[in-house]
């Protein structure tokens, strides 16, 4: 039996074409850093929300609070991240990303951004601004997206 290619036939199977090269780039990015997404992910939002606690690190992550032990154990043997006791509660520790893990990651945007041009390189600026517009016009109805 031999597996048939998938069509693409509709806008949306067109959309999910996109995201699927913008998520095989953003992963090959965070590969050649020698990182998980997980861990990427992590130190991303410590760059954003330094301090965080462990359970909010759960949170976001959608993950339970013993695979964020383990996540941020390898980053901590790795000098990515650092975990300092909470100056009001001594048993709370606030995670922090160190300059060397906030280095690691620096980039992520521009190099996505970069992708956007990339794959909306055959099309015209009024292209773009109508495909910009049509987009915005569709994603008004759903609700917003959460992590």
């Amino acid at each position: 039996m031999t597996q048939q290619a998938p069509q693409f036939d509709t806008p949306l199977q067109l959309m999910r074409w996109i995201g699927w090269a913008q998520r095989k780039a953003a992963e090959e990015w965070v590969r050649d850093r020698d990182l998980t997404q997980e861990q990427s992910f992590v130190l991303g939002y410590l760059q954003r929300s330094p301090g965080a606690i462990q359970r909010e690190l759960a949170e976001v992550t959608r993950t339970s609070a013993a695979s964020v032990s383990s996540l941020l154990q390898g980053l901590e043997r790795r000098g990515l991240v650092e975990r300092r006791p909470d100056a009001d509660n001594a048993r709370t520790k606030r995670v922090h990303a160190t300059e060397a893990g906030t280095a690691l990651i620096a980039g992520f945007e521009d190099a996505m951004y970069a992708l956007d041009d990339e794959i909306l390189a055959p099309l015209t600026p009024d292209e773009r601004a109508t495909l910009h517009d049509l987009l915005r016009k569709v994603t008004a109805a759903l609700p917003e997206p959460t992590r």
